[in-house]
């Protein structure tokens, strides 16, 4: 009987931690399952007005696992800078797919031994806006695996989408055939060479925009993402081209 009130009143103090755990892990289901129908879209085959920061959140969820430390890796911070964006115009669960890739292959280049000694700063890229005056990152950039997210309006009637790592960064060679179909840096099995080229694809050709990359030996790279906000914008400038 002296056994049993024990196990009971363990039991009783175990209670409350355990429902807790439990809520919190169906808390967790739950943000997943949200941000996976908000990733796919897969029920949105037209192109409509989207909130491009649910998806940015959507696939940092997803990808959470990678990101977080391990017993032999510090994990990866994420720096998000968002700025005041009015929803855009986009196919979203094309968009996401390109928000995935690009922030995969962040990731790719951080684990990959990519490490930046400590003991020297680091070197930015005479383009690179992610490193300035106005966001002073560059002593803890060299000390942490980072990937910085920054969105922001420009030319008023678009949007940028910058994704940012402070890796090894590639040279002038290896930058310049990134979106070449089936061109990729990763070992045998790794990589296919795809996922930039379709994010190519799809910003260029789906969405009107332009997906460049910013980078250097030593230096990070930072990939560039700008859509029109409303795709009616992007056909008037077409149609003033071929006019």
């Amino acid at each position: 009987a002296e056994i049993e009130a024990i196990d009971l009143e363990f039991l009783i103090e175990d209670l409350p931690r355990l429902l807790g755990s439990m809520k919190v892990g169906s808390d967790r289901i739950r943000d997943i399952v949200r941000s996976l129908r908000n990733f796919s879209r897969v029920d949105e085959s037209e192109m409509k007005p989207v909130d491009i920061h649910e998806g940015i959140d959507s696939t940092l969820l997803i990808l959470h696992n990678r990101l977080k430390a391990k017993s032999d890796w510090p994990g990866i911070q994420v720096i998000k800078d968002y700025g005041n964006l009015p929803l855009v115009e986009c196919y979203a669960g094309q968009l996401n797919q390109v928000f995935m890739n690009l922030i995969t292959n962040a990731l790719d280049a951080l684990e990959m031994g990519n490490e930046i000694d400590a003991k020297k700063p680091l070197k930015s890229t005479e383009d690179s806006s992610w490193l300035n005056t106005q966001c002073p990152l560059a002593l803890a950039l060299c000390h942490v695996p980072t990937i910085r997210i920054t969105t922001e309006v420009i030319n008023r009637d678009w949007v940028a989408i910058r994704i940012a790592d402070n890796g090894s960064g590639m040279s002038e060679e290896v930058r310049s055939r990134l979106f070449n179909t089936f061109f990729t840096t990763k070992p045998v099995g790794k990589g296919t060479g795809l996922g930039l080229s379709i994010s190519h694809q799809i910003v260029i050709e789906k969405h009107g925009g332009q997906l460049r990359c910013i980078s250097a030996p030593a230096a990070g790279s930072e990939f560039i993402i700008e859509i029109p906000v409303r795709q009616s914008i992007h056909q008037q400038a077409w149609l003033q081209q071929v006019s």
